[in-house]
């Protein structure tokens, strides 16, 4: 059986990425709120019903609200902060998860080529999804 070796100290990659796990998961409940405080403000109180007030604050898609029966949809839903709202919770959510996952699997990797590799696959993985997300998002 081997020996542990004793964890490096100071910052490395996992203890960064430790800290970004639990400000990120913080940082998606505070767009969550974010996003239903100012849904409220502008209208949505008496504009949308719960399904789509939900939708809407969790992922801000005109689209959502497009299929609802809001009158005007260009009183202010669909512009650039609502763009914005929905880049960050698709960087923190997806970010977050692939962190998680890369977590997890490396507990059955052993260091060496396969944790390089895994790694690798997480990094174009996360910089695919971002630019996917991106051109989703922009080009609606």
């Amino acid at each position: 059986m081997a020996s542990r070796t004793v964890p490096q100290r100071g910052f490395t990659l996992d203890y960064l990425m430790f800290l970004f796990t639990r400000i990120s998961g913080l940082s998606i409940i505070l767009l969550a709120v974010i996003g239903l405080v100012t849904a409220f403000i502008m209208g949505a109180r008496t504009q949308m019903d719960l399904g789509t007030l939900m939708r809407w604050t969790f992922f801000p898609n005109p689209n959502h609200v497009i299929n609802s029966d809001i009158p005007d949809l260009t009183a202010g839903w669909a512009n650039a902060y609502w763009n914005v709202m929905q880049m960050l919770v698709v960087f923190f959510a997806f970010t977050h998860a692939a962190n998680g996952l890369r977590m997890i699997l490396e507990d059955y990797i052993n260091r060496g080529v396969g944790q390089i590799l895994l790694r690798g696959f997480f990094f174009l993985l996360w910089a695919f999804m971002l630019i996917l997300a991106y051109n989703v998002i922009v080009m609606m």
